[in-house]
């Protein structure tokens, strides 16, 4: 490492060249941690040191181990992270730029991967697609309309295959970043953002430090509040290096940051960009970052701005029409309510809404285990003659129940017509009909009605809207009231509840029937699954996935950790 500093360049590639290989080899067939950690320490307190010239070797040197991965692991990713505190901005600018280029050639081997296997699943195709669909494609309807179902199931099976794709890469964990393992990066981010604003370097050193930043609150997906604003100052369409800044703005947000926060910045971005006389180079950006941010955090968006967005898919620049389209895509998966009914399409599920702040879908069973229910229980349906006993005996049941809820209601049917007569008799002796002893008995009538309405729970407010609607349309004639239609009224309004109150009841027990059933089937099972039914699950979740592309030509909204994890390129941005 002296040897290094030292004014020959042949020298100095010779030492670091030393270095580098005599660590590899050292590394080579099993990793010696003494004497790594006591050479890290070396390194360590040479890249701390105040000698720029030293300093600046020790982080190129560590940079190259780990790039080589050989030390691939915490310390020295954290040792390279603190570097960009270092008092020398020459430091901290090869700091920052190690930071941001790793991730580019982490980049450019995954795309190389990923056409791979492309070639693989072109080759051996995972897709599940229903015999139906195939041969409607190939033996049903004219030539264009076969052309047309033939392209959309290659279509289909494409997406499968990219989400398959998605999901392998996402299994195998091969994405990796030296940010990834920061020991505390909500300290890192708010000191790395304190020297931001206290930073006097050139405007492009700014720039490197606001990507980390927004990289590290992406990918830990921190609160920093004050990052928001201080974005808020730049967003211009003349700003220099806009489409990496407004990259770094979509880059920070994430579901855990409160919407608040962020709706200055995404209005202010709106205003300044997606207006009639903007150029129509910044209205495409404008647009392509309100998907982006939406797509995180789409409780940002209204009704009245989303038709206001929507209604530039009429514009002649294709750049500009395919934005607003690509927005469209993506609210009818997220949520089709906020659209206006022709923009709607065929959404997969029309009751869609974005989650709440801070809502969080905690996984209670098994992911898919519903599936494999689902299925059970058509096979069982398809073979069962004991189910359909079962469902004898439950409807001779049912009809008991029945029967017996219409007994009661004829009695009191009975009950009412005698208190009827009982009151008529009442009236021709006295030839008056007193208020009070008219509430009274409307009063009898409702403790009559007590023993059915205790059997089901959803009939109170039924019948209390039956009384109160009879009452109203009572109170409401100016005509005098006769007794006998008054008694009549009684009569059928008491016996129309009282129907109302024995079908509830019926449908009451019958879900709780149903209920009991489904909780024994549950019980009886021991909720451990086998191999084969982790397969079948598997099966099923395939079947599913392709019926849902078949049905669709959107896309399928990513995870909050997928979001997180993948990384905004400003040139998509335009």
């Amino acid at each position: 490492m002296e040897l290094q500093t030292l004014g020959d360049r042949n020298l100095r590639k010779l030492a670091f060249s030393h270095v580098i290989h005599s660590i590899k080899r050292m590394n080579q067939k099993n990793k010696n941690e003494p004497k790594n950690r006591a050479l890290q320490n070396i390194m360590f307190s040479i890249l701390q040191a105040e000698d720029e010239t030293r300093a600046r070797r020790a982080l190129t040197t560590l940079c190259e181990l780990h790039r080589r991965k050989v030390w691939f692991d915490e310390r020295t990713a954290n040792a390279i992270c603190k570097a960009c505190f270092h008092s020398s901005s020459r430091i901290m600018i090869a700091a920052l730029s190690f930071l941001l280029d790793y991730e580019k050639i982490e980049d450019d081997d995954d795309s190389d991967a990923n056409s791979d296997e492309d070639d693989l699943t072109t080759h051996n195709p995972q897709v599940i697609l229903s015999k139906e669909a195939v041969y409607k494609a190939q033996h049903k309807g004219t030539t264009s309309s076969k052309k047309k179902k033939k392209a959309k199931l290659q279509r289909a099976m494409r997406s499968m295959k990219k989400q398959q794709r998605l999901s392998s890469e996402k299994s195998s964990l091969t994405y990796y970043s030296p940010l990834n393992h920061l020991i505390d990066p909500q300290g890192f981010a708010e000191k790395l953002f304190s020297r931001l604003q206290t930073c006097t370097e050139r405007f492009e050193v700014k720039m490197m430090i606001l990507k980390v930043i927004a990289r590290i609150i992406g990918l830990h997906r921190l609160i920093l509040l004050n990052f928001y604003p201080f974005l808020q100052k730049y967003v211009q369409p003349h700003q220099r290096d806009i489409t990496n800044l407004l990259a770094a703005a979509v880059q920070a947000c994430h579901d855990m940051v409160p919407p608040d926060a962020v709706e200055p910045l995404f209005k202010q971005i709106v205003n300044q960009f997606v207006h009639d006389r903007s150029r129509t180079e910044a209205i495409a950006v404008g647009l392509n970052v309100v998907r982006e941010i939406c797509l995180r955090m789409p409780l940002l968006m209204t009704d009245d701005l989303l038709q206001d967005l929507v209604l530039y898919k009429k514009s002649h620049e294709k750049a500009v029409s395919a934005a607003a389209r690509s927005l469209i895509t993506l609210f009818r998966e997220v949520c089709p309510s906020l659209l206006v009914k022709k923009d709607r399409g065929r959404p997969t599920d029309p009751k869609a809404r974005p989650r709440a702040f801070g809502e969080v879908s905690v996984a209670s069973n098994v992911p898919g285990v519903e599936l494999l229910q689902d299925g059970d229980g058509n096979e069982s349906a398809s073979d069962g003659s004991d189910d359909d006993n079962d469902n004898k005996e439950n409807i001779d049941t049912d009809g008991d129940e029945e029967n017996q809820l219409s007994g009661d209601a004829i009695g009191s049917e009975d009950d009412d017509s005698g208190d009827d007569n009982a009151i008529d008799e009442d009236n021709d002796t006295n030839n008056s009909i007193d208020d009070d002893s008219g509430v009274s008995e409307d009063d009898l009538d409702g403790d009559d009605d007590e023993e059915v309405e205790l059997e089901a729970e959803d009939v109170d407010e039924l019948e209390e809207g039956c009384d109160s609607k009879n009452s109203e349309s009572d109170a409401g004639d100016g005509s005098p009231v006769t007794k006998e239609s008054m008694a009549k009224k009684r009569k059928f309004s008491d016996f129309d509840g009282q129907l109302i109150a024995a079908d509830t009841s019926l449908r009451a027990l019958k879900r709780l029937a149903e209920a009991k059933i489904g909780c024994v089937s549950s019980d009886s099972s021991d909720g451990i699954l086998s191999n084969e039914d982790f397969q079948r699950i598997k099966e099923l979740k395939a079947k599913k996935e392709a019926k849902i592309a078949l049905a669709q030509q959107g896309f399928k909204v990513p995870s909050s950790d997928q979001l997180s994890i993948k990384r905004v390129d400003p040139v998509k941005l335009e």
